[in-house]
């Protein structure tokens, strides 16, 4: 209760979104305020100019920002790739299993044969190792980028899956030190959790949808999550059961998976403003086009639609403005 008590008392002097400020609203001055409190008193030039560019896209349109909801998302073509994106990478990050090594860590730990004396040094060693990947996380994001981290979490927790079966199963047969592998590579599995998708899955949506897209695509990403950690939640004593040592290869499997599809579909974000990224999903949409054999617009068909866009604008217009 406490520490939700806290952020609900200190919501109301966190700074608003300002995106949201300056496109929805067409305040730049909050915005600007907005950006230098969130960037510590730097220069918001650039960003502004990011948003501006995004804004003046709606303009170009001659339509206001409205905010998508989660079907129209679902059937607009133009984002099909971005939202298959966020779904996988919502979906895989509660499907690897690290929640249900958190919460039945003490059991793993019994099947690993670690001693009932030492379990609770050891449920409280997962905690410690997501608390350093999220101090690993925040310190390299910038630097090594979103999809560098992304795709490298998920290869390492395949690794690690793979040592933890094999030291459960070596330990079946005798051999000494197993249990204590075992438990190592629990902590590491929850390390490269900590270290990639739990850091950049959560901002995935605010840096590859626009501001009509974002609050749908968020629902989204919200609902696959808990659907997935439900899910999880109640098969993995299932499985631990029937699986016994093999418990971790399921995970595994999505682990490789996840690690392949956001290898080939994930774009670095990093540096890269959203019309930069939208281009780059544009043409991942367009090959897709091509290979269900339709015909993309011809030159002609687009030049009508521009003269036909210019032509329902409102008389006395200045085009410059």
């Amino acid at each position: 209760m406490l520490p939700g008590l806290i952020q609900m008392l200190t919501l109301p002097w966190f700074p608003e979104s300002p995106r949201y400020l300056l496109i929805d609203r067409g305040d730049r001055e909050a915005c600007f305020r907005a950006l230098e409190r969130l960037r510590d008193g730097g220069n918001p030039d650039l960003e502004i100019q990011e948003i501006l560019e995004e804004q003046q896209k709606y303009s170009d349109l001659g339509s206001a920002v409205s905010a998508k909801t989660p079907w129209s998302l679902f059937k607009d073509p133009d984002l099909r790739a971005q939202l298959r994106t966020v779904m996988v990478a919502s979906s895989a990050m509660m499907l690897c299993g690290n929640d249900s090594i958190y919460f039945y860590a003490s059991y793993i730990f019994l099947q690993a044969d670690v001693p009932a004396d030492k379990i609770q040094y050891a449920t409280i060693g997962t905690g410690a190792s997501e608390l350093t990947a999220s101090i690993l996380s925040n310190l390299l994001i910038e630097r090594v980028g979103r999809r560098c981290l992304l795709v490298g979490g998920y290869t390492l927790m395949s690794c690690w899956s793979i040592v933890f079966t094999i030291a459960l199963t070596l330990q079946k047969q005798g051999v000494e030190g197993m249990p204590y592998l075992s438990m190592a590579c629990v902590f590491a599995y929850i390390l490269s959790f900590g270290l990639g998708p739990a850091g950049v899955t959560g901002i995935l949506p605010a840096e590859i949808f626009d501001q009509s897209a974002r609050p749908a695509a968020y629902m989204v990403a919200g609902s696959l999550m808990w659907l997935s950690l439900f899910l999880v939640g109640m098969i993995f004593p299932f499985i631990v059961k029937s699986l016994g040592s093999l418990c971790l290869l399921p995970f595994l499997a999505v682990c490789l998976l996840s690690a392949v599809f956001l290898g080939l579909t994930v774009p670095e974000t990093k540096g890269k403003s959203l019309a930069e990224i939208t281009e780059e999903f544009d043409k991942k949409n367009k090959r897709k086009i091509r290979a269900k054999g339709l015909d993309e617009p011809t030159e002609e068909f687009n030049m009508q639609e521009e003269v036909t866009s210019f032509s329902s604008l409102p008389e006395g217009l200045d085009l410059e403005d």
